[in-house]
């Protein structure tokens, strides 16, 4: 796994970061008793039934992760609802009722020809709810490009295009991030440190990673080399590594984010969060299956979702950063 190109990339900018630090001793204390918890293997289940076509269920996840961002209004605090079926959804939930509702009413978003001409009206009432959702207006560019995209090369599909492309993230130019992050540019999610190249990817990879969980299950699709992904950096892992005492910050950066400022885009905070949280996710998934050699190996994203169920709703603050990319 530590051959990935996302894994290399970060290597350089935890080795040198100056905002924080890594324990690794801490990494080894959480593997001790995080090796004893049951990780949940893949089902195929979902929160809503969108069904067993395995191409719809193809374009529904990318199109989700084209969007899979933002969903706290970052002058209020007022977090993203909807309400559906009788409950009060927020956040990502929010968005997946959002399109099950959307479903329902025949629109067809998740095709190409109608995102490439989708109009802020018609974006604001799918996503109907307390608020408008954040950032709308960089929702409706980014869904624009994808829909031309898909129109001018895919038939519109999003499913054209994965079964276009190697099953695997990596293939000589051929893999399906590989290709994800050249032919969309709204996937494309790096920053420059120092002069260094920072590879996270963190939609297109969760985007893969949400398929291979839908599909693989079903014997429809199946990422060949899933234990090459790596952590989804956003806001959340770093709060359950902060608390677990895996990483230390400097007082300039604890106070920055404890006082909720804004972390800028490709500062060095930030870029320095979410490299290490990729670095020390690795780590801590080597560990935790050096503990468990009879068991099937854990994969990142089975070890960054346990952080991120257990924290995404702690009191703890977490980093501000306006962005598309989480």
């Amino acid at each position: 796994m530590w051959e990935s190109r996302v894994l290399k990339s970060v290597i350089p900018v935890v080795e040198s970061a100056t905002l924080l630090h890594v324990n690794e001793k801490k990494i080894n204390e959480v593997a001790d008793w995080m090796a004893f918890e049951e990780f949940a293997k893949p089902d195929g289940s979902s929160l809503f039934d969108f069904g067993n076509d395995a191409n719809f269920l193809m374009d529904l996840t990318l199109v989700t992760n084209v969007l899979n961002f933002a969903f706290t209004d970052f002058d209020t605090g007022v977090k993203f609802q909807t309400e559906y079926l009788g409950r009060t959804y927020s956040d990502s939930e929010a968005m997946g009722a959002c399109f099950h509702r959307t479903m329902g009413e025949g629109i067809p978003f998740f095709d190409g020809h109608y995102l490439a001409t989708i109009t802020r009206e018609q974006l604001a009432h799918i996503f109907s709810g307390n608020i408008e959702i954040p950032m709308l207006d960089e929702r409706l560019i980014l869904l624009r490009q994808v829909g031309e995209k898909l129109v001018a090369d895919y038939g519109g599909k999003f499913h054209a295009f994965v079964r276009d492309c190697s099953p695997r993230l990596y293939d000589n130019g051929n893999g399906l991030l590989e290709r994800l992050v050249t032919e969309f540019p709204r996937f494309e999610d790096v920053s420059d440190y120092n002069g260094h190249k920072v590879e996270m990817y963190k939609l297109a990879q969760l985007g893969i990673w949400g398929m291979h969980l839908a599909l693989s299950p079903r014997g429809a699709w199946a990422l060949e080399d899933a234990q090459m992904l790596t952590a989804f950096a956003d806001y959340i892992v770093p709060v359950g590594l902060r608390v677990t005492g895996i990483f230390e910050y400097e007082p300039e950066l604890e106070l920055h984010i404890n006082s909720l400022t804004e972390v800028k885009r490709d500062s060095a905070a930030e870029i320095e969060l979410r490299a290490a949280s990729i670095y020390s996710i690795a780590k801590l998934t080597d560990a935790i299956n050096k503990r468990r050699p009879t068991f099937t190996p854990l994969l990142q994203p089975q070890v960054d979702f346990r952080f991120w169920k257990a924290y995404h709703a702690t009191h703890w603050p977490h980093h501000l950063t306006k962005t598309t990319m989480y």
